[in-house]
């Protein structure tokens, strides 16, 4: 009875230092310490990979794009908004405030007796179309500290149409300008008024280009005094 207890132990702490072995052997060859700390204090696995090159495209800038914006595309992502605002003339405020007439209207202070966070009642400036863009973009990013949880939209476009039908609720400030295309590569040498140069090899004196064209050609006399007295002929 011992000699097969003996054994059995024997076998099992052989298999645990065979197992241990193995595990160490493992750690080493695949580097599983070989953790990173990244720059928010979080532990992780740095895992290698290519560069994407170049930056995210910044697309049409803000004027170009409600200048093609469309309010009753607008109202369907505004449903996202729904759950905690109003927009109908007279409408109750929810958990956010009721946004008639938001547009142009001073920041954190359109709806009267609605607590707003003093991120954003302190936050000053207008509801002007950049800002309404940042704001909807981020709304923790424009104030920081705010009580809305939305994340925010992502998609230029869906803030522009968003904008279009807020400002058909109430109305809005002008819109800013789609900003001046540049101007293509060789147009500015087409533009108006350039003209031409002067051709190489030409001659730049009258008589001398007359004569180079050929020696009946009229030239202007530099004391013209009438229809026929600036000219001469050049034999």
């Amino acid at each position: 009875m011992d000699d097969r207890f003996n054994t059995a132990s024997g076998w099992v702490l052989f298999s645990g230092i065979v197992a241990l072995g193995a595990s160490i052997a493992s750690g080493m060859y695949f580097h599983a310490d070989g953790h990173e700390e990244f720059e928010d204090g979080e532990w992780g696995f740095f895992v290698e990979g290519a560069e994407e090159e170049g930056g995210a495209d910044a697309g049409p800038d803000l004027g170009t794009l409600l200048a093609s914006a469309d309010a009753a595309a607008g109202e369907k992502v505004f449903a996202k908004c729904s759950a905690c605002h109003t927009i109908n003339q007279g409408g109750a405020d929810g958990i956010g405030p009721n946004l008639y007439g938001v547009m142009g209207k001073p920041v954190g202070k359109h709806a009267a007796g609605f607590a707003y966070s003093s991120a954003l009642s302190e936050h000053g400036g207008e509801w002007t179309w950049e800002n309404m863009n940042e704001w909807l973009t981020s709304p923790r990013a424009f104030a920081s500290g705010t009580k809305m949880s939305f994340a925010g939209l992502s998609k230029p476009e869906d803030r522009a149409n968003v904008m279009e039908y807020i400002a058909s609720m109430g109305g809005a400030p002008a819109k800013p300008e789609p900003a001046a295309p540049e101007p293509e590569e060789g147009e500015a040498a087409d533009a108006p008024g350039a003209g031409p140069g002067a051709v190489e090899g030409t001659p730049a004196d009258p008589a001398q280009a007359a004569g180079a064209m050929g020696g009946d050609q009229p030239v202007a006399s530099e004391n013209a005094g009438g229809d026929n007295a600036g000219a001469t002929k050049v034999d």
